[in-house]
């Protein structure tokens, strides 16, 4: 089942010459704003001291980097 995530993967091309074991996929993260056409009014925010923390006021554009062995903690 597909589902929207940021982490995006790709399979890169793998010559039959490497003299190195192949990465057949390779991952990256978009960023959430990317996939928001404009800002709609009254997104829900942090608080001060949590969107100083998180980087951003608004929750929606809050993307902590989990990297692609460690499990996100779902909330």
């Amino acid at each position: 089942m597909d589902y929207f995530t940021t982490r995006k993967k790709y399979y890169p091309y793998v010559s039959p010459f490497s003299p190195c074991p192949p990465m057949t996929v390779k991952t990256y993260v978009t960023a959430p704003n990317l996939y928001l056409v404009y800002q709609p009014p009254n997104l829900p925010q942090f608080s001060p001291h949590e969107a100083l923390y998180a980087g951003t006021l608004w929750k929606y554009f809050y993307d902590p980097y989990y990297g692609p062995c460690e499990k996100r903690e779902e909330s």
